[in-house]
């Protein structure tokens, strides 16, 4: 049982990056290109997008562009690599 009265504090313990990762840049996370999966949150960044849009061009909800393949990792959304950047081509050339 702990005493009443003041709370005890939190230690909050952050690992240093580890070889070819990036710091989180200004905007939150930034990708990290060695990576061969990237998270929502990676890819939001990238596209300078919110995570929710991320989801409608995964879930194919954005008119005029296909669908972000994406693969599930327990409850977890990752897109590959070589997709994205296939994706982003396709993407580019279609409009523009």
């Amino acid at each position: 049982m702990r005493p009443v009265g003041k709370p005890s504090p939190q230690i909050l313990i952050v690992p240093p990056p580890s070889a070819g990762q990036t710091e989180p840049s200004e905007r939150g996370v930034e990708p990290r290109f060695d990576a061969k999966l990237f998270t929502v949150t990676e890819i939001a960044s990238e596209l300078r997008c919110s995570k929710a849009h991320v989801h409608h061009l995964i879930a194919g909800k954005v008119a005029g562009v296909r669908p972000l393949p994406s693969l599930w990792l327990g409850r977890r959304r990752l897109i590959m690599r070589a997709s994205f950047e296939e994706w982003l081509r396709s993407s580019e050339q279609n409009h523009g």
